[in-house]
């Protein structure tokens, strides 16, 4: 197995890193910070970082197939102009609630946003409110899953036929069967992470695929194999990772956001809220998927 050669990138410190996203045709990452209302890009050549405020809380972005991106706000969703600096707001949720908003998002195979909420400081017994929800390019919007606590982490397997999704309050990943139309179907769990002691946040695929999921509350990632068994667990230096993508000229570097202050948890590492690169494991991801028609 590949030893990982672990760095920090530049020298911002978000409060809630998350959404980390490689732009395969510019050759950049895309992240947030998403208490802090801020969209960062990374030239890694030339190491210059520029950003971009929007309305703070973002919940995670994803590229648009014809420039820009597609942000997923408090409670509805909105496009954002990187040349001119400027957003255009989208269809809402129709949830107005001080405790909910949407949170972790992505892309599908077929140009679709998907963006999940999380509910907090829910009664022990208090249904989540809010749900899974799938932005058409037209901008139709539908529900597509409900009792969602603290969902995180959506990603596709590489044909594209299953999705996977984690409550990270409950500690599971859910898998589904996949299509372009329709409801999810055929749920069941994937992951179960409390022996971890950890929900898991965001994740992407690799190319093998096999799920790269961050273990937030313990400092590390896991590599999940396609039948749900951890098939390798890398320590990171700071006490709250938050997500990753695969990205670079090969696709071959896993880029990791992390936490220094959130609402719920808080790191005092020195490096904690940045950006790392994580090098040497010896497999790819895949491009990401895009927003919009193409």
């Amino acid at each position: 197995m590949s030893a990982a050669r672990i760095t920090r990138v530049g020298a911002t410190k978000d409060q809630l890193g998350e959404s980390p996203v490689w732009d395969e045709r510019g050759q950049r990452l895309y992240w947030i910070d998403a208490l802090a209302g801020l969209i960062r890009g990374l030239d890694p050549v030339t190491g210059a970082i520029e950003q971009f405020s929007v309305p703070a809380p973002i919940g995670s972005i994803a590229l648009r197939d014809d420039g820009g991106a597609i942000v997923a706000l408090r409670n509805r969703f909105a496009h954002y102009d990187f040349g001119l600096r400027a957003l255009t707001e989208g269809p809402s949720i129709g949830l107005d609630h001080p405790k909910v908003r949407l949170n972790d998002g992505k892309a599908d195979p077929y140009g679709c946003f998907l963006a999940g909420t999380m509910h907090g400081d829910r009664a022990p017994n208090e249904t989540a409110l809010g749900g899974l929800y799938r932005l058409d390019p037209t901008g139709a919007l539908e529900l597509l899953e409900t009792d969602l606590a603290v969902s995180n982490g959506p990603c596709f397997s590489p044909d594209g036929r299953t999705f996977y999704l984690a409550d990270s309050a409950r500690r599971i990943i859910w898998a589904y069967d996949y299509k372009r139309d329709g409801p999810l179907e055929n749920k069941r769990v994937f992951v179960d992470t409390e022996a971890q002691q950890s929900g898991c946040d965001g994740a992407t695929i690799d190319s093998e695929g096999y799920v790269w999921s961050v273990l937030v509350r313990i400092g590390k990632i896991a590599r999940f194999a396609p039948d749900g068994t951890i098939a390798r667990i890398i320590d990171m230096p700071i006490g709250h990772p938050t997500s990753v993508t695969f990205g670079g000229p090969g696709l071959d570097i896993l880029f990791m956001t992390s936490i220094s202050r959130s609402h719920a948890l808080r790191d005092d590492h020195p490096d904690a809220g940045g950006l790392f690169a994580i090098e040497g494991l010896g497999v790819r991801g895949l491009p990401a998927h895009r927003f919009g028609p193409g």
